[in-house]
């Protein structure tokens, strides 16, 4: 199979890298630094179980949107900010029966993409911990599992995905699932972005767990009332995370950290906005989207 990965950061890399490991060609679509260190040395990935380099054939990498010309499987992981742009930037050169799996964070990206390009496109939840370590370095702290949404080549892609060692499942009620994640971002990104600490020293502090509660509280409501079915052992989901993704920082965390904007709009923010739709008080996740809004402003400001 020919996999083009659509914004090659880490999570991107990782999924990508483990599909080139089991003999897929893969083509990684990212910033040139990652491009040029990947064309030079190829993909680092270091994994828990191993630590290999993937090069060419296998692993190629473009900066350009054509780059996913010829893909039976498009792996798209842009920051849910990006998706109608990314989604206009690759659509001349998709493939008709190509399948697009949208590794993103936030509930609606595979509904929003369905509305700029008419390829098959599946929602899929995933949970990794990893990180870009170095130009064309992915490290991978823990877990892996994708949860996909049925379509027409949802089999084949999850055949080649448990083949290349992610668990992986497909599911009929990848709402729901999605929710699941979102509820767990929203009690984990903004307070690991705002203090700047892993999961596992964060839910240590003094008060975290009852705030976690209040935010999770909230989002259940919302979820509720917007007719979601969520999976059972959404609280204990919550929990979970910090016990296998100790040393985490989440994506937010890292994107403050590196002077970037972040996706809060897309996670709590998108909660404030249901519930408002909905009738739904969500105060804390409005003061969360607020804290992480007024950290990117600052780092934006032009002095």
């Amino acid at each position: 199979m020919k996999v083009a990965v659509m914004g090659a950061g880490a999570v991107g890399c990782f999924y990508g890298g483990m599909l080139a490991r089991a003999g897929h060609d893969v083509v990684l679509i990212g910033r040139p630094q990652h491009v040029e260190a990947i064309a030079r040395d190829g993909l680092r990935l270091e994994a828990q179980q191993f630590d290999e380099r993937i090069g060419a054939p296998r692993v190629t990498a473009s900066t350009e949107a054509a780059a996913v010309a010829g893909a039976d499987l498009v792996l798209f992981c842009v920051k849910s900010t990006d998706t109608e742009s990314a989604g206009a930037s690759i659509k001349p050169h998709l493939g008709e029966h190509t399948l697009v799996l949208t590794l993103q964070n936030g509930v609606d990206n595979a509904e929003r993409l369905r509305g700029v390009i008419t390829q098959d496109v599946a929602a899929a939840v995933v949970y990794v911990a990893t990180e870009m370590a170095g130009p064309g370095h992915v490290r991978h702290h823990g877990r892996g599992e994708l949860v996909i949404e049925p379509a027409r080549a949802s089999e084949t892609a999850a055949r080649a995905l448990i083949a290349a060692g992610v668990p992986t499942e497909i599911s009929p009620n990848v709402r729901g699932a999605l929710w699941a994640k979102l509820i767990v971002n929203c009690a984990y990104n903004a307070l690991s972005a705002i203090t700047q600490l892993p999961y596992g020293r964060l839910v240590q502090g003094a008060g975290v767990s009852d705030a976690m509660s209040d935010i999770v509280a909230e989002c259940v409501a919302v979820a509720q009332a917007d007719g979601v079915t969520l999976p059972p052992g959404v609280d204990g989901a919550v929990s979970h995370i910090a016990q296998t993704m100790p040393g985490q920082y989440s994506s937010t965390a890292q994107d403050l950290a590196r002077g970037k904007r972040s996706e809060i709009d897309h996670l709590n923010g998108y909660v404030v906005q249901r519930g408002a739709a909905l009738g739904v008080p969500t105060p804390a996740n409005r003061l969360l989207q607020t804290l992480v809004r007024l950290i990117e402003d600052k780092a934006h400001a032009v002095i």
